[in-house]
C-alpha cells in the first residue's frame, strides 16, 4: 500500500467513526424525546382524570342536594377546600374540596408525579384573576410536575352553576 492509499484508508476510517458517533448521538436524543413524550402523556392523563373526577361533583357543598339562588349561600373564599371531617377520596362531595389538594403518584415504569390543585372563584370575563368574593363560577387549576419531566403540565377547568326558576 502506498502513502496515498494509506491516507484514503485513514480518511475513510475517520469518516466511518464520525458517522457512527453521530448515529449514537441521534439515537440517544430520540430516546430522550420518546421518554419525555411518555412522561408528558402520563402527566396529562393524570390531570384529565382529576378534572373528570372534580367535574362530577356538586358545584358547592350547599348545592349538593338543594338549589341555591344567591351567591351569599355559597362557601366563602376563605373556606374553599375540604370541610371538617372530609377526607380524600371517600367523603369528597363538591368541586371546591379539591382546593389545596396535593398528591404524589408513582409508577413502576413511568416516574413519580406531584399533583397540586387550586380552586378559585372567578369572573368569566377575566378567568385568569381569582375573585375575592363568591361568584357562580369556580376554576380548578391542576399542576403536575415530575423530576423526570422537563415541562410542567397545567390544566384549567371552569365549573359554573346555573339556577333556573
Amino acid at each position: 500500500m502506498n502513502t496515498g492509499q494509506t491516507f484514503i484508508t485513514l480518511g475513510a476510517l475517520v469518516l466511518l467513526i464520525t458517522t457512527i458517533l453521530n448515529m449514537h448521538k441521534n439515537f440517544g436524543m430520540n430516546n430522550q424525546i420518546v421518554i419525555q413524550s411518555k412522561l408528558g402523556i402520563t402527566a396529562v392523563s393524570l390531570a384529565s382524570s382529576l378534572v373528570e373526577e372534580a367535574s362530577g361533583k356538586a358545584f358547592d357543598q350547599v348545592t349538593d342536594e338543594d338549589a341555591v339562588s344567591s351567591t351569599s349561600s355559597l362557601t366563602s373564599v376563605a373556606n374553599l377546600g375540604l370541610d371538617p371531617g372530609e377526607f380524600f377520596p371517600d367523603s369528597v362531595n363538591d368541586f371546591d374540596d379539591y382546593n389545596n389538594y396535593n398528591r404524589t403518584v408513582s409508577f413502576d415504569r413511568g416516574g413519580t408525579f406531584n399533583i397540586r390543585c387550586k380552586v378559585d372563584y372567578i369572573n368569566p370575563a377575566n378567568p385568569e384573576v381569582a375573585q375575592s368574593s363568591r361568584t357562580w363560577h369556580k376554576k380548578l387549576t391542576i399542576t403536575v410536575t415530575s423530576g423526570d419531566l422537563i415541562d410542567t403540565i397545567r390544566a384549567r377547568y371552569i365549573f359554573s352553576y346555573f339556577y333556573f326558576r
